[in-house]
């Protein structure tokens, strides 16, 4: 047998009047999705403990059957193994986005999705003014970029910046929650406001502006930790060879922690106009030779961030349509069976613009196994679903019985 995860960040929600009391999920047209559901088995899925944010490094751990409040160290490490930064010990990592400020004010978390060449440039002129002996700036992709502060300590209040669009910043600045944070703090402080100084008038920024474009005028540090002590999927279930198909920086570098391959696919970009086709057919063409996939695509997730209730809608009918379809019709013609499992990692509303830690509809179709009687997916169906509510690693451990 091989498997197979289809995972649509943010892909679930909560219903609104204003559209007939449906979520995306329950609105768009997704045969597909509705056709294994049918032919699986349905539940829930709790992938964020009460003791952590619901963010998606969280929500992806768990989904892989991590006990996430033992390993997660935040989402810079993870993004560190990504792009092939070296942690050593006593190296404090951070996500570092580019943000637009109007005012006082955070205008959106990803500097109007600047291009990862606009970012690099930026990136490199803030680390050669910036970077020193103990701070350095590693570019990663469109506005998702990595911070290191040697010596560093993790012990910091930080706020994601896409929890906060609209937002007053200076209330919203890092903090130390403990005494011995308070330098580390200070630090990044006076990194943002050096930042916003050097971005104003880069002519990279200039150009945006004339163009109609948001600058990318502050970096914003967030999700402090050391390198994370974890083992590899084979060594938690066996899994001989896995791989991950992602856009996002982020998921890669779960995948080398978890000891899979990273297969990149030419025009993924993690938004609605990412290579739905490529990454399917990525997916299908690494079943020959490993016996797990996990197949991530982020678009629904941008959507819900974006607080477009159409667009989300689209994206979950994107994947339905371009690339689960094209898998089951791939998977059936395999001489050995695959199971698919499909789910999102947390749920983004469109009105909250924000993840929450509600649990996700998934569901699991192994061929040969009975059925429930759910006949269609969306996050009122599952919860009628036959595994009921699931949390860590039971979902794994579901999704590889035999």
């Amino acid at each position: 047998m091989k498997y197979i995860i289809l995972l649509g960040d943010g892909m679930s929600d909560q219903p609104e009047i204003e559209y007939g009391g449906k979520t995306p999920l329950m609105a768009a047209r997704k045969p597909n999705m509705d056709r294994l559901a049918k032919m699986g088995r349905s539940g829930v899925l709790k992938t964020i403990p009460d003791s952590l944010h619901p963010g998606s490094e969280v929500a992806n751990l768990a989904v892989l059957g991590y006990d996430v409040e033992t390993v997660y160290e935040g989402r810079g490490v993870i993004e560190a193994a990504s792009i092939g930064v070296v942690l050593q010990e006593g190296d404090l990592a951070m996500r570092c986005n580019l943000v637009t400020l109007t005012g006082d004010i955070i205008l959106n978390h990803s500097a109007g999705h600047i291009s990862t060449k606009e970012a690099d440039e930026l990136i490199r002129h803030l680390n050669k003014h910036l970077g020193n002996e103990k701070v350095q700036f590693y570019t990663g992709v469109s506005y998702r970029h990595l911070l290191v502060i040697k010596g560093g300590d993790k012990k910091l209040l930080c706020t994601p910046p896409h929890d906060v669009p609209g937002k007053e910043f200076k209330s919203l600045l890092p903090q130390s929650a403990e005494a011995s944070a308070q330098a580390t703090a200070k630090l990044l402080n006076e990194l943002i406001s050096s930042s916003q100084e050097l971005l104003q008038n880069h002519p990279v920024n200039i150009a945006r502006i004339l163009g109609g474009k948001e600058p990318a005028n502050s970096v914003w540090p967030w999700s402090p930790g050391y390198k994370p002590a974890m083992k590899s999927l084979k060594e938690l279930f066996g899994v001989q060879q896995g791989a991950v198909i992602s856009a996002v920086d982020l998921i890669q570098g779960i995948g080398v922690y978890a000891g899979m391959d990273v297969i990149k696919v030419e025009g993924a970009t993690g938004l609605y106009d990412t290579n739905y086709e490529g990454k399917a057919e990525a997916a299908i063409l690494a079943l020959q030779d490993h016996d797990f996939v996990y197949l991530h695509v982020e678009a629904s997730d941008e959507a819900g961030h974006e607080g477009d209730y159409g667009l989300k809608v689209r994206t979950i009918e994107y994947l339905d349509q371009r690339i689960l379809k094209r898998l089951m019709e791939a998977c059936s013609q395999m001489e050995e069976p695959v199971t698919i499992a499909m789910l999102p990692d947390h749920p983004t509303p469109w009105k909250l613009r924000t993840h929450t830690r509600d649990a996700v509809p998934f569901t699991i179709y192994t061929p040969g196994k009975e059925p429930d009687e759910v006949d269609c997916y969306d996050e009122a169906a599952a919860k009628k679903g036959s595994y009921g509510k699931l949390s860590g690693k039971e979902f794994m451990e579901a999704l590889l019985k035999k």
